[in-house]
């Protein structure tokens, strides 16, 4: 089969698709390595199967899963196996030939591992996933063929939206669009959050039902803001609601570095380029060009609407205002986080161009 990253396996399962006896999964996002494997662990225990988990660390063999593999079950007759490989065997020397009688755990290395994933047909199912960016060469050229392989890469700006339409749809959720541009403009590239915020809306919504921008709001007036909710009220023009925000977050502990550095930075600059491009004759197709987001972004549309708003030359003074305080901050000269960036936020949000 051949291999697929995350994104087309996630659209693959919603359509209903059905797993092949061997799974490997392996990439650089840890989110998505974890994500996948119980999204296809869940699908084989669905259909039947009885679970049965393995981790292989720096000094274990596979024995142990070999045996599960080869052992027959009255009471089980189709098995999911799941075997994370962890990192820390990277580092290790190739395992012998099963023959080589010089080295301990004969028969139970990677090249028995090798022969038994060559050998497997069913009827039960074995994922192995490793936590390091590729699989062996040995163990993805034994199962090229027949298995499913999975390549959990970074994401794209431009995917994230895709994300999160197939997050919702492995929950079973339907997402509004206003609902779609909310949880991204509040996590931005964070899929691993986006997730959780999904995760939590199934607890209460109703079936069938499209989840709505209020949907995904925690009830309560001190509760802890989201991240890049700060971002979305200060390109909105909101000026009580952003100052209320920053002080909420600064009482409940999140530390006004991260805030300057996650947050407020990056949309000014999104603001800035929104402002000098539209200045320039460009349209709301140059500047999402420009941003590496797709035209319908809500971010990019904030951009826009933050761009008009401030104007260019009062967004250049406040970045650089900014990144000199970002400086003072990382130097441990500016002490007054809150003030400092409340002065900020004051500056850039009430003076006249």
């Amino acid at each position: 089969m051949p291999l697929e990253n995350a994104l087309a396996y996630l659209r693959a399962a919603a359509s209903g698709r059905r797993i092949p006896p061997v799974a490997v999964i392996f990439g650089p996002h840890a989110f998505l390595r974890e994500f996948i494997l119980d999204s296809i662990v869940r699908a084989i225990v669905a259909d039947g199967c009885k679970y049965r988990g393995f981790q292989i660390g720096a000094g274990d063999d596979y024995g142990a899963l070999l045996n599960e593999l080869r052992a027959p079950d009255l009471f089980a007759p189709t098995l999911a196996i799941a075997c994370r490989v962890l990192r820390s065997r990277r580092d290790r020397a190739d395992d012998a030939d099963p023959g080589d009688s010089r080295r301990p755990g004969n028969g139970a290395g990677e090249p028995a591992l090798i022969e038994a994933l060559e050998d497997f047909r069913g009827p039960g199912h074995l994922v192995l996933l490793y936590e390091r960016d590729n699989a062996p060469a040995k163990v993805r050229r034994a199962v090229e063929k027949s298995a499913l392989m999975v390549n959990c890469m970074r994401p794209f700006d431009n995917q994230i939206d895709q994300y999160v339409l197939a997050f919702a749809a492995s929950l079973g959720l339907k997402l509004s669009p206003a609902a779609t541009d909310m949880l991204i403009s509040r996590h931005g590239g964070d899929i691993a959050a986006i997730a959780n915020a999904l995760s939590k809306v199934t607890i209460f919504t109703e079936p069938g039902k499209p989840v709505q921008p209020g949907d995904l709001d925690e009830p309560g007036a001190r509760r802890m803001p989201e991240q890049f909710e700060l971002a979305e009220s200060l390109a909105n023009g909101r000026t009580s609601a952003t100052l209320a925000q920053l002080g909420r977050a600064f009482s409940l502990g999140r530390d006004g570095f991260e805030i300057l550095a996650v947050e407020i930075i990056p949309v000014m600059r999104r603001m800035m380029i929104a402002a000098a491009l539209l200045g320039s004759g460009g349209n709301s197709g140059s500047v999402a060009a420009a941003l590496g987001m797709p035209p319908q972004s809500g971010m990019v549309t904030r951009a826009i609407e933050g761009a008009r708003r401030f104007g260019l030359r009062r967004l250049e003074r406040a970045y650089w205002r900014a990144c000199a305080m970002d400086a003072g901050f990382k130097n441990g000269l500016m002490k007054e986080r809150e003030q400092a960036l409340a002065g900020l936020l004051l500056d850039l949000m009430s003076r006249p161009e």
